[in-house]
């Protein structure tokens, strides 16, 4: 069995927790911990686990909405962290290592196994350090990741085809954006080749991937002021020639709700 659900996703903060198991031996991980500790635990119990419960926490690369309370809650929980060698270097630049917390580097080339999780780091284009997205699987079903990426590549393609679920960045509507109130430089860093995926790239690449397995595909990483839920949706539907009522969307408050495979 493999679920998955989000604490929250947006600009403020992102974290997804995944959950691989038989009913007698689970594993479970987080994907990024942008948010306080206090706010990762209570929204950890919303969805009904406790820290306890947690082996491991997936740090794709070292932006504070990705990254702020990671060492926090392992420290206090005792949890590992895996993160790239660019983003170690990059948080402990910051101030932002513990000491005491163990860390496990990984790299876009070579799986790591957390107990009942398999996991595929993938390199992708992001104004990180060295940035990553995360591919996890119990063996047998496949969650992608993708929420920070200037521009699709093929690669990112080869490895997000033949998934069961998608957690995929919405991140911005370009019209919004550019008509918006954020000053030139920093819309230019959102468009960018480094930055973020708009509604119509995040459309194209779904369409360029093999999609035949898909059961989930969740619209994640909405801007607040860039977006709308209702433009990210339709993209999305769009590309995958389905009903708008499929597609599920991530929120900065709620996140969504367990999602089974």
């Amino acid at each position: 069995m493999l679920r998955f659900a989000s604490l929250a996703s947006g600009s403020s903060g992102n974290c997804l927790v995944v959950e691989a198991g038989d009913g007698i031996s689970v594993t479970r991980v987080l994907i990024d911990c942008g948010l306080n500790l206090t706010d990762t635990e209570r929204r950890l119990a919303r969805l009904g686990l406790a820290p306890s419960d947690v082996s491991g926490v997936l740090i794709t690369h070292e932006h504070g909405d990705h990254a702020h309370g990671v060492f926090d809650f392992a420290a206090a929980h005792g949890v590992v962290v895996y993160l790239t060698y660019g983003t170690m270097l990059a948080m402990k630049a910051e101030g932002k290592v513990i000491q005491g917390v163990r860390m496990v580097l990984v790299n876009g080339r070579q799986g790591e196994a957390i107990d009942g999780v398999q996991v595929i780091p993938f390199t992708v284009p992001h104004d990180a350090r060295e940035p990553v997205q995360f591919v996890v699987s119990d063996g047998n079903r496949k969650l992608g990741v993708l929420t920070d990426i200037g521009a699709p590549t093929a690669h990112v393609a080869r490895v997000l085809s033949g998934l069961d679920a998608l957690v995929l960045e919405c991140n911005y509507d370009r019209e919004m954006l550019w008509a918006g109130g954020y000053p030139k430089w920093l819309k230019q860093r959102i468009a960018g080749p480094f930055g973020h995926l708009d509604n119509e790239d995040s459309g194209r690449l779904l369409a360029a991937l093999d999609c035949s397995k898909l059961k989930h595909i969740i619209g994640a990483h909405l801007s607040q002021q860039n977006n709308r839920p209702a433009l990210a949706r339709t993209v999305l539907a769009r590309a995958l020639n389905c009903d708008e009522s499929w597609i599920g969307l991530a929120t900065q408050d709620q996140g969504f709700g367990w999602r089974e495979l």
